[in-house]
């Protein structure tokens, strides 16, 4: 059976990483533009029609709080408030989401849970980025293997956090809507795209660290063969030397 070599393994960890960097890509651009799959990409769509300052229906996005398909968006913020959908002090917004934080918009809870997923996915795609470049290295040598396989780990980490705080936060969310009464529904790009590209990063982390040790192990299996050969030359020399000795005897 054929072993893969290091550069082999490392390629591979590569094609995984890239996946995981698009599928982030989407999640991160979602609202930008109408063209899909940005313009089904949301974290959740919810009916927001009678609440102060809201639109009829709105979608939470990376960067916006839009309409139906992503379009009517808001202006983009970095680590958007929940509430940022409608106004201070609204009317009619479930009592869970409302509170103190973000001009009178969010709750406590809500307010934290996103802001820190929001910072966790910036931190993921830039240590992604980095192993994507040491990836180059590790294609070369198990060195280079070792020091993409610990930045992929590090990548894996926070890209953990991110889509369970983003998962806990809109899950709830969701929750908090329909108690109220409210129609609302997860984005499954959204979501799909956050848990396959952790997915592919967790595969891509494994490999680069298999990798590492792959050249190593083949050399090993290689030299056995020649080890047997060599015992079995020398027993037969010693036969037919003991033979030899027998017939002058």
């Amino acid at each position: 059976m054929a072993v893969l070599s290091h550069s082999n393994l490392s390629l591979i960890s590569m094609i995984f990483l890239s996946g995981s960097l698009v599928m982030l890509w989407f999640i991160i651009l979602s609202g930008v533009t109408s063209t899909s799959p940005l313009r089904q990409t949301f974290f959740l769509r919810a009916d927001t029609n009678g609440i102060t300052g809201a639109k009829p229906i709105s979608q939470w996005t990376y960067f916006y709080i839009c309409g139906p398909d992503n379009t009517d968006c808001g202006s983009a913020h970095p680590a958007l408030p929940l509430g940022s959908a409608w106004g201070s002090n609204p009317r009619n917004a479930p009592e869970e989401l409302v509170g103190n934080y973000g001009d009178n918009t969010t709750s406590f809870t809500y307010w934290y849970m996103w802001r820190f997923g929001w910072v966790f996915f910036l931190l993921a795609l830039f240590f992604e980025v980095v192993t994507f470049f040491a990836g180059f290295l590790a294609c070369c040598s198990r060195l280079g293997s070792a020091i993409s396989g610990l930045i992929a780990l590090t990548a894996l980490l926070f890209y953990s956090v991110a889509v369970s705080l983003m998962t806990a936060t809109f899950v709830k969310t969701r929750n908090a809507f329909v108690s109220a009464g409210r129609p609302a529904e997860l984005g499954t790009y959204a979501f799909g795209f956050a848990w396959g590209g952790w997915a592919a990063l967790f595969i891509s982390a494994i490999l680069f660290c298999i990798s590492r040790h792959a050249r190593k192990q083949q050399g090993t299996s290689a030299s056995a063969p020649r080890w047997r050969r060599r015992k079995s030359v020398r027993s037969t020399r010693s036969y037919d030397g003991r033979r030899v000795k027998d017939e002058y005897s």
